[in-house]
């Protein structure tokens, strides 16, 4: 058996490697001017598209790799340039016009389209690229791709400011593209080759093409580019661009509290600046930015010792910036997020005092952004940002207020360089710095980083090394910490793994600018994956991977936890995607759970299964749903989770889509609070449910302006019906005479209406409605239907706002006030 089981496994490395050869080599197009000038309308009627170089030839990338394309399907590009940018043209050819799918998704949301895509590696340097997308109903897409460990990664809240044009014929669609050199990067050398690359994808077969061809078991998909040759004299331009914007707020909340409006407006102004320093290092600042119309947070009921991680939807913390998450020491959401002190003024009261006002988040001043990356190769990001001193206003009962100060003057700062290397790899220099005035402690994080790959871009070997260092802690000398991870892995190929390594000391602590849960720690993991990406009778592809996890506390040296599962998934001949993972954890040390450092839970071990389907996406009607089950070792408890998803499109302009989570878990234990009469910690065995809702109604009335509304309604109960006493040795005692009542039920209610129009390239008009009800009691509530209607007769916040963002470039300003006439 063991025979057996070597000559499989040599058989799978085999294979990978026989895999892992690009066919032939990467194929060029010659760059050409533009002899004459083109309107932007999707029709390719000038004379200069007649003489243009075309880029012809397509390959599968997917589902099956190499495939010639369908001579009925075919895709033809075009490509010029001028002094002001380039010109891409060319005609996506169907056998019908009902094979075209179409959907008005809004920006940079690809949807249930079929679109055809451009990828500049303007540096050639395999790593960095910026991209273009054009639906046929006109709607844009562009993204930069960066550097990533396992591959190159995309990020979509990179925007440019371009123009397009399609058109829908009988026989497929047309596009043109103007890039002015405006919103690309590239160098100042006299004669430049581009690599390129060209995908097109139907959404209704997911066929995807690509102008190079693309082998999915070669790791990255830059090392696969092709090559646009010999553009002469393009020189890159001024680059100074105002995004000036203004915007007026009115909010209703009923305080019920003498002297307290609940009326309040608001009126707000601000720009943001975009500046090109040279030719590859833009400048980003906001001033007195306003981001009151963000999608509102998805927030839960944590019962974790842990923050909750909020996504960031505010946009400048968002766009290009994938220099700053290097070693994952940037947390956005930490500039202007929660005052330092927030939860402190409680403990600051007197006697006959009590809170007026504690604004939980602090005001953002301005924030600054210099990313780019030289003609070297060489990345640079530089980020600050300043926010104002915080005040939490409390007063005594003859109504005298005074103030506390929550939070002080607050200085961010971030600043990484990233050398890009020969075969798709680099180094990096990453140093976070948090800087209070006054009494308050700084944080400064530095960081070290490699990723390898060799030669033939099949094995990859990197790590990242950190210190952290705390300054002017109150009563105590400076902390120093380290942390380190290191792997290493086969990347290419139908066979890959990775094994790495993970420690953590007890002092490492990069939370001030940071997401950082808890340190003093060492893992190992290992993954193995294979996948098949040769469709069959019954599939068009199929992967499958195997996880182990082992982790210990560092000091002192304790088991902590482990973790083993295999993964399978992948997609059918009908275009569904199946998936499924079996795994178990045995029993594990929390030393995190009982909130008290030095103490440890001993918990329990897991037997677990998920499994997953989603139906043919391009249908009127998609479906994904899944279902976890968790058996636990201890007072028979079980925990499910079922998420159900469904969309329904009604034509390309409106959908409704619809999210069901559920996640019922019967005698879970885990901590309960602190008893402040006898300091012990206390455990308790609780019946825990969570429901969460959310409805979207998508409605683009077209490419440049749309109504969307999501309503989600979130609601979680804990019900204990049994209190434990934690022992010294992590085991849980029964204890009889704890009366506390633990009991939570919490609802979250939002409704976040957005009505956006794009008057103009890059300019905006926003009307956003915001309502919000936050609802927590005590007193457990059964019927879902009463819970719904208690929520709404809660108090409610209402939030309705106005915002324009002009966007101005300096030298299509410049070149308007020339050509108007002189007084």
């Amino acid at each position: 058996m063991r025979i057996k089981t070597n000559i499989v496994l040599m058989g799978l490395i085999c294979s990978s490697f026989i895999s892992s050869a690009q066919t032939g080599a990467p194929k060029t197009l010659p760059a050409q001017r533009a002899s004459s000038p083109i309107s932007i309308d999707g029709k390719l009627e000038e004379p200069a598209w007649k003489q243009a170089p075309a880029a012809l030839g397509y390959t599968e990338f997917r589902p099956t790799p190499f495939r010639k394309e369908d001579d009925a399907n075919r895709t033809e590009v075009y490509m010029l340039y001028n002094d002001e940018g380039i010109y891409l043209g060319g005609y996506c050819h169907e056998r019908t016009k009902d094979s075209i799918s179409t959907e008005l998704n809004g920006r940079d949301g690809f949807g249930n389209n079929d679109f055809i895509g451009f990828i500049f590696d303007t540096y050639k340097d395999r790593i960095n690229a910026f991209e273009y997308f054009i639906t046929p109903l006109g709607e844009q897409m562009d993204a930069k791709m960066s550097p990533n460990p396992n591959g190159n990664s995309e990020d979509f809240t990179w925007n440019a400011v371009w123009k397009s044009a399609a058109i829908i014929h009988d026989d497929g669609w047309s596009f043109e593209i103007f890039i002015p050199f405006s919103a690309i990067r590239f160098s100042k050398k006299n004669i430049q080759d581009w690599g390129m690359n060209i995908t097109r994808r139907r959404q209704k077969t997911r066929q995807q093409v690509v102008w190079n061809p693309i082998d999915p078991n070669i790791n990255g998909f830059l090392t696969q580019e092709g090559f646009w040759t010999g553009l002469e004299d393009i020189k890159p331009p001024l680059r100074l661009q105002f995004s000036p914007y203004f915007s007026t707020y009115v909010n209703h909340y009923p305080y019920n509290t003498a002297g307290v409006k609940d009326w309040t407006s608001s009126v707000n102004g601000g720009m943001d600046v975009k500046y090109g320093i040279n030719q590859a290092l833009t400048l980003d600042m906001t001033l007195i930015p306003d981001f009151g119309q963000v999608q509102s947070d998805n927030q839960v009921l944590n019962l974790t010792p842990f923050e909750v991680k909020f996504n960031e939807n505010r946009s400048f913390f968002t766009e290009g910036t994938e220099l700053f998450n290097k070693g994952n020491l940037f947390y956005s959401r930490r500039v202007g997020g929660t005052p330092l002190h927030f939860y402190d003024v409680q403990n600051e009261l007197n006697p006959d005092e009590h809170i007026v006002k504690n604004p939980a988040e602090t005001k953002l001043i301005n924030a600054t952004k210099i990313s780019g990356r030289l003609q070297n190769g060489l990345g640079i990001g530089f980020f600050n940002a300043l926010t104002d001193p915080q005040y939490a206003t409390v007063a005594d009962d003859a109504g005298n207020e005074r103030k506390i100060q929550t939070s002080p003057l607050t200085n961010y700062n971030i600043i990484v360089l990233n050398q890009s290397l020969k075969h798709n790899s680099s180094v990096s220099f990453v140093n976070t710095n948090v800087w209070r005035s006054g009494k308050d402690y700084d944080a400064d994080v530095a960081a070290a980083l490699f990723d390898f790959n060799d030669k033939k871009n099949m094995w990859n070997a990197g790590g990242n090394f950190f210190t952290s260092n705390l300054y002017g802690l109150p009563g105590q000398k400076n902390i120093s910490g380290y942390s380190h991870n290191i792997y290493f892995g086969k990347t290419s190929g139908r066979f890959n793994f990775n094994i790495s390594e993970n420690l953590t000391d007890d002092k490492f602590n990069s939370n001030d600018l940071g997401y950082f849960t808890y340190n003093n720690f060492l893992d190992h993991y290992l993954w193995a994956g294979y996948r098949w990406i040769k469709p069959t009778g019954w599939y068009n592809n199929m992967f499958l991977n195997f996880n182990v996890t082992y982790s210990r506390q560092l000091l002192p040296s304790m088991y902590r936890n482990a973790n083993i599962n295999v993964n399978v998934n992948g997609q059918l001949k009908n275009l569904w995607s199946v998936g499924a993972l079996i795994g178990y954890e045995p029993k594990y040390n929390d030393f995190n759970e009982p909130r008290v450092a030095g103490r440890v839970f001993e918990g329990w071990s897991d037997h677990f299964i998920d499994a997953w389907a989603q139906t043919n996406s391009a249908k009127k009607y998609s479906l994904y749903t899944e279902m976890l089950y968790v058996i636990r070792s201890i007072y028979k408890s079980k925990r499910y989770m079922i998420n159900f998803n469904q969309q329904f499109r009604f034509n390309h302009k409106f959908s409704i889509t619809h999210s069901l989570s559920m996640e019922p878990q019967t005698a879970n234990v885990g901590f309960a609070t602190i008893d402040v009469t006898t300091n012990d910690i206390i455990f308790g065995r609780r019946n825990r449910n969570t429901i969460e809702n959310i409805l979207i109604f998508k409605y683009n009335f077209n490419d440049r302006m749309g109504l969307n509304t999501r309503i989600r309604h979130y609601w979680s109960k804990v019900d204990y019906n049994k209190y434990f006493t934690l022992l010294q040795n992590g085991e849980l005692a029964d204890n009889n005479t704890f009366s506390g009542k633990e009991n939570q039920n919490v609802n979250f209610f939002n409704i976040d209406m957005t009505y956006t129009w794009e008057f103009a390239p890059g300019s905006f008009l926003n009307i956003v409605w915001k309502n919000a009800i936050t609802d927590i009691q005590y007193q457990i509530e059964k019927d879902y239907f009463k819970n719904i209607s208690n929520t709404i007769d809660a108090s409610q916040n209402n939030n309705l706002s106005l915002k324009v963002i002009y966007f101005i470039d300096y030298r299509q300003l410049k070149d308007h006030k020339k050509k108007s006439p002189q007084l």
